[in-house]
């Protein structure tokens, strides 16, 4: 089976799970659910059913993907599946507030429709639903053990997400980022829910070596952030569905930026007056700004760097026990997600 094949079979199984979380709200409470819905996709803003983007739902694929490499059923894995798609929106929820985004999707970011205050509501709700999610483990038979260990994964990687989006935020107003820190602020931010969405479905299997899943997932996640990196500079936001260069004006460190920051020479130094200097940056600084970042040889580092960790995804799967066909198709995935234009 191809990745398609599996993402086309499993999908609807996995939003069917996450709506049972949002069923059968009082009618006082309708609107805090439709926030919900909308943000999903589910919904528009009337409260209206909308088949609008989803993003990928790699992270619940990928804890289903596992289980069944790991010879588990992968329904079993249901609930990990949708805890794990729910804490990634949850998290997207507050990252949108915290950097002021105003799309998402192709569509108006939560908080600029329903306000701060209570699209962090509705963030904290998404949180909850998503342990409430984990619970429902309970309903596939699946020793207690197993159950608390999953259980115990997810809250450490919540605590792993936060602490990454700390430091993304720390890293605005810091001159003397290096891209150790970087690696580590992205280990957290991104690489803990993959790697938690792929030992999650190792786990709930019975996997004898579930660690092996967690470091594919591990070095899978930093290889997708770098990717994200590349295309928040030059991807296209026709495919994106985020606006092109919004990391460059909001002066993110990412990792293409760190590196051209890192070096010395006048082109370097130029691209630090810039990244230092009191007034914003504007779209009539983009231009400049790239032509030094393409002159510094920024991409291609990020690239290769990108290229590096999924390599390192790929011997992580080589050495894992499990079903060679699945394993085959996460291989697959890995390569696809390299040079990924959306």
């Amino acid at each position: 089976m191809h990745f398609e094949d599996f993402s086309r079979a499993w999908l609807p199984r996995i939003e069917q799970e996450m709506r049972a979380l949002l069923e059968n709200e009082p009618p006082s409470l309708r609107r805090m659910y439709g926030m919900l819905r909308y943000h999903l996709g589910w919904e528009n803003q009337q409260g209206e059913p909308e088949d609008a983007p989803k993003g990928k739902r790699l992270r619940p694929l990928l804890a289903l993907m596992t289980a069944q490499a790991a010879g588990g059923d992968p329904a079993s894995a249901l609930p990990a599946a949708a805890a794990v798609e729910l804490i990634h929106n949850f998290s997207l929820i507050h990252d949108d507030i915290e950097d002021r985004s105003p799309t998402r999707r192709h569509r108006p970011t939560l908080w600029t429709w329903v306000g701060e205050p209570q699209a962090i509501n509705a963030g904290d709700a998404m949180f909850v639903l998503a342990h409430l999610a984990m619970l429902r483990l309970q309903r596939h038979d699946l020793p207690p053990d197993r159950i608390i260990q999953a259980m115990e994964v997810l809250d450490e990687t919540c605590l792993r997400l936060t602490q990454g989006q700390f430091l993304d935020m720390d890293f605005e107003t810091r001159s003397n980022v290096t891209l150790d820190a970087y690696m580590a602020m992205i280990t957290g931010k991104t690489a803990a829910l993959i790697a938690a969405s792929s030992v999650l479905g190792a786990i709930i299997a019975g996997a004898p070596d579930p660690e092996t899943y967690r470091a594919f997932g591990h070095e899978l996640g930093l290889s997708f952030q770098i990717e994200d990196d590349i295309l928040g500079i030059w991807g296209e936001e026709a495919l994106t569905g985020k606006s092109a260069t919004g990391d460059i004006l909001t002066r993110k460190k990412t990792l293409p930026v760190l590196y051209a920051l890192s070096l010395s020479g006048p082109q370097a130094d130029e691209l630090r007056a810039y990244y230092t200097r009191e007034a914003p940056l504007t779209p009539d600084d983009l231009p400049s700004i790239l032509a030094l970042l393409d002159a510094l040889n920024a991409r291609e580092f990020a690239e290769a760097q990108g290229h590096a960790h999924a390599e390192a995804a790929l011997s992580a799967l080589r050495t894992a026990q499990g079903d060679p066909e699945t394993l085959d198709m996460l291989a697959g995935l890995v390569r696809r997600l390299v040079g990924r234009r959306w």
